[in-house]
């Protein structure tokens, strides 16, 4: 796999992703949480998704963007 040199933001904004994912699954049915927890990931999927340096990696995007994804997943504690 490629090495990819993400910043710290990125990193920091995916794995909280994911554990905002994972809150949002044992939430049950309390529908302020649920909405909270749905408008934090719909922020992070933005910050995400158009942090600047996606545009330092042209036509390698997608590829980093997945290596974030795993690399936020394993360290997952």
């Amino acid at each position: 796999m490629t090495h990819f040199d993400f910043p710290d933001r990125l990193v920091q904004a995916q794995a909280a992703w994911y554990a905002t994912y994972r809150e949002l699954a044992a939430a049950g049915g309390a529908p302020g949480q649920i909405t909270a927890l749905r408008r934090r990931l719909h922020r992070l999927s933005g910050q995400i998704a158009t942090d600047p340096y996606w545009a330092s990696l042209p036509g390698r995007a997608p590829a980093a963007r997945m290596a974030l994804k795993e690399l936020s997943w394993e360290g997952r504690g």
